[in-house]
């Protein structure tokens, strides 16, 4: 009886404790991977006393306004992918800047800002004409994500995929890629005032371009800018109350 007596007493306080810890919602501790959430307010710091991201990266002193990455920022938001890396082609400004941005989110790091070259057919010393059609030889604005690399004749490229009907959904079967080039450098802006240009890539400096690539590869976000209208009001990753710059 005493043996039967003991189960009984340790049954019931087996009993009582799991209904304390499921009544107080315990659970048992694990280590959770920080991500950043596409709705987490990333910007918001300095709402909170701290400097926003933005600030933090320096990306004024290095030439992108506050509205573009603002643009960037929310559309990587809204697209669907693990990676916390944030490419921005800034055409706003002329070949002859430094008008390539490779952010790290997560580690609040701007890793690259280099030169990109733009098409042949969108325009001069500045990228003004953009086109979603096949030998066009322009560029393509909006968002894309990163697909694989390959070697090609520019050496190690990068496939892009663009998101956006109607501004850069045919970039793929256009071979739109992103790959290093010998006339997006300084040497050839000294020799003829601008860089050279693409076939509608974005060419980066060959010295540059393998880092940038294994950095953004496998689905991370690029976004393609210039302050064009049509696109601005356009764009299913940019809500109506953005407007142009």
């Amino acid at each position: 009886m005493a043996v039967a007596g003991m189960k009984n007493v340790l049954f019931l306080l087996f009993a009582l404790v799991f209904v304390y810890f499921a009544s107080t919602g315990y659970k048992a501790s694990r280590t959770v991977t920080p991500v950043i959430s596409p709705d987490s307010s990333i910007q918001q710091d300095s709402s909170a006393g701290k400097p926003s991201l933005y600030d933090q990266l320096n990306l004024k002193q290095v030439g992108l306004k506050k509205a573009i990455f603002d643009y960037a920022l929310h559309g990587w938001q809204k697209i669907d992918t693990a990676k916390s890396m944030l490419t921005i082609v800034d055409f706003s400004q002329p070949s002859t800047h430094k008008r390539l941005y490779v952010v790290d989110l997560a580690k609040k790091k701007l890793l690259f800002n280099t030169y990109v070259a733009h098409g042949q057919k969108s325009g001069g010393l500045v990228a003004n004409e953009f086109s979603n059609t096949q030998s066009s030889f322009q560029t393509s604005l909006g968002f894309y994500k990163t697909l694989n690399t390959y070697m090609g004749k520019h050496g190690l490229s990068l496939q892009l995929k663009g998101l956006e009907k109607g501004f850069n959904d045919n970039v793929y079967d256009r071979n739109i890629v992103l790959h290093g080039a010998d006339y997006a450098c300084e040497e050839f802006i000294r020799k003829n005032g601008r860089l050279g240009r693409s076939q509608g890539c974005p060419a980066v400096p060959y010295a540059e371009s393998k880092g940038i690539i294994q950095a953004v590869k496998g689905g991370s976000c690029l976004f393609v800018y210039a302050p064009n209208s049509d696109y601005l009001k356009r764009s299913a990753y940019l809500s109506s109350e953005y407007t142009s710059l």
